[in-house]
């Protein structure tokens, strides 16, 4: 088990014109994984331990961490991580290991982890060349615009967009533009990031993950709500442009077949509300063209949500909303007349969280969960969970055992 991580895909994928300069030794895989926050990571790796409790996930957890018990580092795959904040966007690369996750610096360990240790660490495990991750993700993104691919055409402004002076016609787009743009950088010049890179031996560009949704379902100006007779999916649009995104990474790479991996949205687990569950099904519609069969896949992440942490985060949010109701004088609590003071409210709530949360439920919270909802609730066993499926997934294309 000397690697542990990339996308395979031998029959389906890209082939670097240099790959018969020296058939002994073969191209090295490239996956390209691509998103908005879940895709960046907000798992710390404080978490870690919180894997190995569950029997099931415990030999996952093992294959995380080396013999002393720190992050592997492994020594078959290598990463390029483009991130940022606004306009600071920056590279983090070397080789794979825990800390490319959200990064404030993005040339500095951000101590968290997404889908990419654990996707990285099977590949490097299932193939003997070289593994490269190239990721780029960037929270609060979506498709609908900054990543809107070409072939959906420039993005028309709403006139809520308009009145609110954002989302310029000349940022449509952008996001692909820098992803692309990264990829291809980083591919000139592969022994940068990788230096085992042996120029004769060439690259395949093995498979693409994408990971994204949040802002497009939390959007009601794109993706306005219907009647309630309407049998239609509002986020229908998704689905168009997401296969148009398939086809456009696609045309860009000149890697026509390469296996694609959609990462569907699983916040909320199988209890989601219904919009969440209307946009995992657009999400996933892609995948059932006919165009796409066997070379799209698309991965439910509901399954890696991890309930007992949920319960507990829903009572500490309990315990937050009181808070709000305290300040605010709300005439059905407690400070409806306003007569308490900032530490009678304070203690008001110290005695309220004690009542709704045992310690037991502190310590599971602190020892398992970093982040709040929306991010998985920064669950490293989540994050491992949902890298290891969707690498089995691309896997599975490629016609590779995982």
């Amino acid at each position: 088990m000397r690697k542990l991580f990339l996308f395979t895909a031998f029959s389906l994928l890209s082939v670097s014109p240099t790959l018969a300069a020296n058939p002994a030794k073969p191209p090295i895989k490239v996956f390209i994984l691509a998103g908005q926050s879940n895709m960046e990571g907000h798992a710390k790796v404080e978490t870690f331990d919180y894997i190995g409790d569950d029997p099931a996930t415990k030999p996952l957890l093992e294959k995380m961490r080396d013999d002393d018990g720190n992050p592997r580092v492994c020594e078959g795959a290598w990463i390029s991580y483009l991130t940022g904040r606004g306009d600071n966007n920056g590279e983090g690369y070397g080789k794979l290991t825990a800390g490319y996750g959200s990064r404030s610096n993005p040339s500095e360990n951000g101590g968290k982890i997404g889908p990419e240790f654990t996707f990285g660490l099977k590949m490097d495990e299932v193939h003997d060349e070289p593994v490269l991750i190239i990721k780029t993700a960037w929270g609060g993104k979506s498709l609908f615009y900054d990543y809107r691919p070409p072939s959906a055409g420039v993005y028309s402004r709403t006139e809520q967009d308009i009145a609110r002076d954002r989302n310029p016609e000349s940022g449509s787009g952008h996001y692909y533009r820098l992803m692309i743009q990264h990829v291809k950088q980083v591919l000139s010049d592969i022994g940068r990031v990788c230096p085992e890179y042996d120029k004769n031996q060439g690259y395949e560009i093995a498979g693409f993950v994408w990971f994204q949704g949040f802002n497009d379902m939390v959007n009601r100006d794109v993706y306005p709500r219907l009647p309630a007779d309407s049998t239609e999916n509002r986020f229908a649009k998704y689905s168009e442009w997401m296969a148009d995104f398939i086809r456009d990474v696609r045309s860009d790479l000149t890697a026509p077949k390469m296996p694609f991996v959609i990462g569907v949205m699983g916040v909320g687990g199988e209890q989601a509300n219904a919009d969440n569950l209307m946009f995992r099904e657009a999400m996933a519609a892609p995948a059932s063209l006919p165009e796409f069969r066997g070379n799209v896949s698309a991965v439910p992440t509901s399954p890696f949500w991890d309930e007992p942490l949920a319960a507990i985060q829903e009572k500490f949010e309990s315990v937050r909303q009181m808070g709000y109701l305290l300040r605010t004088k709300n005439k059905n609590h407690a400070n409806a007349d306003g007569s308490m003071s900032e530490e009678e409210q304070r203690e008001f709530l110290k005695k309220f969280e004690a009542e709704l949360i045992s310690p037991e439920e502190v310590a599971l919270r602190k020892r398992g969960a970093s982040n709040a909802g929306y991010h998985y609730l920064g669950c490293a066993k989540t994050f491992a969970m949902m890298g290891d499926a969707f690498a089995d997934a691309m896997l599975q294309m490629s016609n590779k055992e995982p």
